[in-house]
């Protein structure tokens, strides 16, 4: 069995007989009182969020966790539908999950999805992804000094900082983690 010092984000564990996932775990130790573990918790069964404190020795029961490469097929309404590309079983997954990879989700676009007893917990997108840029303002001549960046908006809907030279219609690469420009595709 695990203590509370060995939890890390993404870990899923037994909570009050919840099965719950680590958002973000802190291991603090104040001036003259015992160490502890603050954690930030989602309940699988019921997608709310809390803050726990653990002592630092406390034991915690680890739930194995599966992933699996998905693809994203649809949007439904406020709901994700991705598919298994091997045996094209389809997930439905809540925004909640989804987060801020909405942004980044074009039709196929591959993704590595994380399950406990078989429900979906978490996505993870690649390191980049190739979108189209669906309107990009032209740039003003004469300012190329300094690496001048315009804004563009691309077919998921959000805007990017990239540089003077691209059109609407190009294929741009875009860092999922920080949002920013990095190459044409």
């Amino acid at each position: 069995m695990a203590t509370a010092n060995d939890l890390r984000k993404g870990m899923a564990i037994n909570y009050n007989g919840d099965v719950a996932v680590v958002l973000d775990s802190q291991h603090r130790t104040p001036g003259n009182l015992r160490a502890f573990v603050q954690a930030s918790i989602r309940s699988i069964r019921t997608g709310k969020s809390s803050d726990v404190r653990f002592s630092s020795t406390e034991k915690i029961d680890v739930v194995p966790m599966m992933t699996r490469k998905m693809e994203f097929s649809y949007k439904d309404g406020e709901d994700y539908v991705f598919s298994d590309p091997d045996t094209y079983e389809t997930v439905t997954v809540v925004p909640e999950i989804v987060g801020d990879a909405k942004n980044y989700l074009v039709e196929n676009a591959s993704v590595t999805m994380t399950f406990v007893q078989d429900k979906a917990v978490s996505i993870e997108l690649p390191s980049s992804v190739v979108l189209k840029v669906t309107d990009a303002p032209e740039g003003v001549r004469g300012d190329s000094a300094n690496n001048v960046q315009k804004t563009i908006v691309v077919e998921t809907g959000i805007n990017v900082q990239a540089p003077l030279f691209i059109k609407t219609g190009e294929k741009i690469k875009i860092d999922t983690r920080t949002g920013k420009y990095m190459e044409r595709a």
